[in-house]
């Protein structure tokens, strides 16, 4: 696996239960901001190893098409977890968006200013 693939899984293994991030948010703490389609794919490839049903498009949408983990099994994952998702499949990210501490995004091994940069793009504490 590539240094990415490992710290996506890395990040989406921290996620707790009830709470979502978007596929940019899970690149940019990677520390490849435009990289949200590969996240996308790499949690399509390794599901089994991490809970890939919290992380969402950053509209707060279900928008998996993959027909082995479909949108509905993201839903009910989601819900299970106490995360309200509508019938349309939308969530509200930003009441349920997982925000790291600082010492979290510092054990990712980024730059600090980077770490400030991701705080400051998503209002982390």
């Amino acid at each position: 696996m590539s240094a990415f693939t490992d710290k996506v899984i890395e990040i989406t293994n921290l996620i707790p239960k009830g709470k979502v991030v978007s596929y940019g948010q899970v690149a940019l703490m990677a520390g490849v901001p435009r990289g949200a389609r590969q996240v996308g794919w790499i949690l399509h490839q390794f599901g089994d190893e991490t809970p890939w049903w919290r992380v969402i498009n950053n509209a707060g949408r279900i928008s998996t098409k993959c027909l082995e983990h479909d949108a509905n099994m993201q839903k009910e994952f989601l819900e299970k977890e106490g995360v309200q998702v509508t019938k349309r499949l939308n969530i509200d990210i930003e009441n349920y968006r997982w925000r790291p501490s600082h010492e979290i995004l510092g054990k990712l091994a980024l730059d600090d200013q980077y770490v400030f940069e991701i705080q400051e793009k998503f209002s982390l504490s």
